[in-house]
């Protein structure tokens, strides 16, 4: 008679610690920039697009809104970084999206690897590529004539606030991608709630042009204060305050977000 021998216990996964778990989100941020040479459209949707609406707004509606597009340009540089930089924050709910429908995101975590690591990593990656997207808009803009007022620190100050509020405001394209069950969904919702968002606020053209009625929601809107935190960097005006708030909406906007992303991940798998 055959014994049959049981099979071992399998030991229970060891604990990532916190630098490694980064190394590993790191790693996978490097492989979600590295899929950009075999598709590059990847990176002509974040440098087309800008481009696109630079020169539309600059040349078709700068002369009618500010006498002349050079003056035009300069006012309005600054809030289509910060549209386009809302806009690619939906990049990350449509690639996670894609990654959980194909299966990749399961096998990543089927790895010995840190369980935020691959969320991690997603979001990394593309706020790298918005770093690349706003350097593309501001030496487009300085070839139009755009003229930075702040110098160097201006302008570093600009893409740091940027990056950390496109951080915060990825965990609501994070809560959207897990919670759709289709890529195109995420962008349903980016033209019906992001872009009403930022075409209401003082991105294109100064509030006081406006109706009263809308000038108040105008004034509020989080695009609006982190556009005129970027036009005080970039070209004077206040800095301190509009800086702060928009920091303010960043926490916010993770505080609230994050847990409810976090949470409908977990769902999803």
């Amino acid at each position: 008679m055959t014994a049959i021998t049981a099979a071992p216990a399998l030991a229970p996964a060891r604990r990532v610690g916190l630098l490694t778990g980064v190394r590993h989100a790191l790693t996978l941020a490097w492989r979600s920039l590295v899929q950009i040479k075999h598709n590059p459209m990847e990176l002509l949707d974040l440098s087309i697009q800008p481009v696109m609406f630079l020169l539309l707004f600059t040349f078709v509606f700068g002369g009618a809104i500010s006498g002349s597009p050079g003056d035009y340009l300069q006012f309005a540089l600054p809030g289509i970084i910060v549209q386009n930089a809302i806009f690619a924050t939906m990049t990350t709910g449509f690639g996670l999206n894609m990654d959980l429908t194909k299966g990749v995101f399961d096998r990543l975590r089927s790895l010995p690897i840190a369980r935020w690591a691959p969320l991690g990593g997603r979001i990394l990656a593309d706020t790298t590529k918005q770093a690349w997207s706003m350097a593309l808009l501001v030496g487009v803009g300085a070839l139009l004539g755009f003229r930075l007022q702040n110098g160097l620190s201006g302008l570093l100050g600009a893409f740091a606030l940027l990056l950390a509020f496109s951080l915060a405001a990825a965990w609501i394209s994070v809560l959207v991608g897990v919670s759709v069950g289709e890529p195109e969904k995420v962008q349903i919702f980016g033209f019906m709630v992001i872009f009403p968002l930022t075409f209401t606020s003082n991105a294109f053209v100064p509030t006081e042009t406006m109706p009263g009625w809308l000038q108040a929601w105008v004034e509020v809107n989080p695009v609006t204060i982190l556009a005129d935190a970027l036009r005080g960097m970039l070209i004077g005006g206040p800095v301190a305050a509009p800086t702060v708030q928009s920091l303010l909406w960043a926490v916010v906007i993770a505080a609230i977000f994050g847990p409810l992303a976090m949470r409908a991940l977990k769902r999803r798998l």
